[in-house]
């Protein structure tokens, strides 16, 4: 049975790692990352692990995951950090404040069954001055991330609490991740 990761993410492909899997294949599903008119964050994380899974051709036993973080205030998805600019304004929101870290997992087996779970996170940020929000920015690190930070790195020191899977954060709740594989087949310990 092989393992493909629908995803070009190198956070994915470590947490992997720590399950004792390699991929066998790594590809980059290309779809629409948009939200839809009126879509809950949930339900949104979920979409897009569920069609980055199918977006990548599967071989004749093969497992393919694929995951989604998503970072929410209240109902409101936050995007990637795309600009220095986007990044700064995200991180000026979650500055004081709580918000969740929505991870979706989906697996399709090799007969085709998809399985999904969602991974709810709280996280809480200590207040962040604008001198904090500059360097940070500058140091280039959430760039590009949900919400404007990677928590395995220097905005660990931001976190005032977090309730909830800390590898979700990050892009793939363990727990989770490790179940849907086991499900599908894939023998691990």
């Amino acid at each position: 049975m092989q393992l493909v990761l629908a995803s070009s993410s190198p956070r994915r492909r470590d947490l992997l790692a720590r399950l004792g899997c390699v991929p066998d294949r790594i590809a980059a599903p290309a779809i629409d990352e948009s939200p839809h008119r009126g879509e809950r964050p949930r339900a949104y994380a979920l979409r897009l692990a569920i069609e980055k899974a199918r977006a990548v051709a599967r071989a004749p036993g093969e497992v393919v995951i694929a995951g989604d973080t998503t970072i929410a205030l209240g109902n409101r998805i936050l995007p990637p950090a795309e600009t220095e600019g986007v990044q700064r304004h995200l991180l000026g929101l979650l500055s004081g404040r709580r918000h969740h870290a929505l991870s979706a997992v989906c697996v399709i087996a090799p007969d085709g069954t998809e399985r999904t779970r969602l991974s709810a996170t709280i996280v809480a940020f200590r207040p962040l001055s604008t001198a904090e929000i500059d360097a940070y920015v500058a140091c280039g690190e959430g760039l590009g991330k949900a919400g404007g930070y990677a928590i395995q790195g220097r905005a660990e020191a931001f976190v005032r609490f977090i309730h909830g899977s800390h590898s979700g954060v990050i892009g793939l709740p363990l727990t989770e991740t490790r179940a849907l594989l086991r499900a599908a087949g894939l023998p691990l310990a």
